[in-house]
């Protein structure tokens, strides 16, 4: 099994070990996700029907209105909101609602997650270190001197 080492920033305390969830698009707490059962609701959304519960959810960044915060926490005290938080950006919104909520949550990784990191891979989330360690079955191609001076 492949190991890959992400270093990023905590944005709220915590550590948490479990399934990766990833979408490549933005998630709204308020619209995309049902806080009474952890289903992604929005039919328009790459992850329509999967749950949120339980998992480290990975996602660019988050959108929608400021309720979203509330909704994560609402989540939280109906135990179908995502055991940990990965964002490649985090925004207000779904800060204050992992604070409030005690979600570890990390975001501005040395790479990027949503390369690095595959649905169904384990995840070990350790902000308050601010590392992010995968575990995959997937073959891991080590970056090169050419891939680096390309970015």
């Amino acid at each position: 099994m492949a190991e890959i080492i992400l270093k990023g920033r905590k944005v709220s305390k915590g550590k948490v070990e479990g399934e990766a969830l990833v979408s490549q698009t933005p998630i709204s707490f308020t619209g995309t996700v049902s806080p009474e059962t952890g289903l992604v609701i929005d039919r328009q959304h790459e992850l329509y029907g999967a749950s949120v519960a339980g998992k480290i959810l990975v996602f660019p960044v988050g959108k929608g209105s400021s309720v979203g915060s509330n909704r994560l926490y609402e989540m939280k005290l109906n135990k179908t909101a995502p055991d940990g938080i990965i964002c490649v950006r985090a925004d207000p919104v779904v800060v204050v609602g992992a604070i409030f909520s005690d979600i570890p949550m990390m975001h501005k990784f040395d790479g990027d997650p949503l390369k690095s990191i595959k649905t169904g891979d384990r995840v070990e989330l350790d902000a308050d270190q601010g590392i992010v360690t995968v575990r995959t079955p997937r073959p891991v191609r080590k970056e090169s001197k050419a891939d680096r001076k390309g970015k």
